[in-house]
């Protein structure tokens, strides 16, 4: 996973994790990556609004948001 932390920081992409919080708490959030760490990264949180730290083990699923341009029939 840490891997797909540093791509993400890279190539400056935006994506959707699962996270699971110490106490076992799952949420859905839309994060940037902005450092990666050994055990940890930190990135900007869209549903806290702020920067947060997360821990790398604690990730669940994380996919990068790709947006598509709509179809034209």
């Amino acid at each position: 996973m840490r891997i797909e932390l540093i791509k993400s920081v890279e190539r400056n992409y935006i994506s959707d994790m699962i996270y699971m919080s110490k106490g076992g708490a799952i949420s859905k959030r839309r994060i940037k990556v902005m450092q990666v760490s050994e055990v940890s990264f930190g990135a900007y949180c869209y549903l806290r609004k702020s920067n947060r730290t997360f821990k790398i083990d604690n990730i669940l699923a994380l996919v990068p948001v790709t947006s598509r341009e709509p179809l034209v029939v």
